[in-house]
C-alpha cells in the first residue's frame, strides 16, 4: 500500500511496500518522473525509484567533483606554485587605478 511521507523540507514523497513496486511497477516509474519513490521492505527505506532527468543531474554533480578532485591533485604542484606567487605578490595589477 503506497503512502505519504513528508520530508524535513515539508516535501511529500510517496513510499510503497516492494510488494506494491513488484504489482505496480510501470505506475510507479510514471509517479518517479514527477518526484521520487521509496520502496521499503521489512518497513525500512530499501531502494529509490527516480527518473533519468534525477539520475543525469545527481551523476553529473558527483562526476563534476571527481573531476575537480582529480585536478587538484594531479596539478597540486603547480596550484601550490601559484599560490604562493599570489601571496608573496599579490596580484599583478593590485596597483592600477581607474581613471
Amino acid at each position: 500500500m503506497a503512502n505519504l511521507a513528508t520530508t524535513g523540507n515539508q516535501e511529500q514523497i510517496m513510499n510503497v511496500t516492494a510488494t506494491d513496486a513488484k504489482n505496480r511497477f510501470g505506475a510507479l516509474c510514471l509517479q518517479a518522473k514527477e518526484e521520487p519513490v521509496i520502496v521499503e521492505k521489512a518497513g525500512r527505506p530499501d531502494t529509490v525509484l527516480l527518473s533519468w532527468a534525477d539520475y543525469q543531474r545527481l551523476t553529473a554533480e558527483r562526476d563534476a567533483e571527481q573531476r575537480q578532485a582529480d585536478f587538484n591533485q594531479r596539478y597540486a604542484g603547480w596550484l601550490a606554485e601559484q599560490n604562493a606567487q599570489f601571496d608573496a605578490h599579490g596580484l599583478w595589477n593590485d596597483d592600477l587605478r581607474v581613471w
